[in-house]
């Protein structure tokens, strides 16, 4: 069985995979739609400096997501 970790615990240029997203629906549905879905490759890129914020490379764009939001998505590494 895989290990499970929350999004926020990969450092930077760790990659993990996208295994469940439990955020409210509005912020579900979004990252859905950027191509956040199950088993997708997902490396951290950036770190705001003053916090609450980080930067993912999905499928080669470059997305925002908020510390909150990050710690309601599962993932797990390879």
């Amino acid at each position: 069985m895989r290990e499970l970790l929350c999004l926020d615990a990969l450092n930077v240029n760790e990659c993990g995979f996208v295994f469940d997203i439990n955020c409210c629906d509005e912020v579900k549905k979004r990252l859905l739609d950027l191509g956040l879905v199950r088993d997708t490759l997902v490396v951290p890129v950036l770190n705001s400096p003053f916090g609450g914020i980080r930067a993912f490379d999905v499928r080669g764009a470059l997305i925002a997501i908020r510390d909150e939001d990050c710690a309601l998505i599962n993932i797990y590494k390879k």
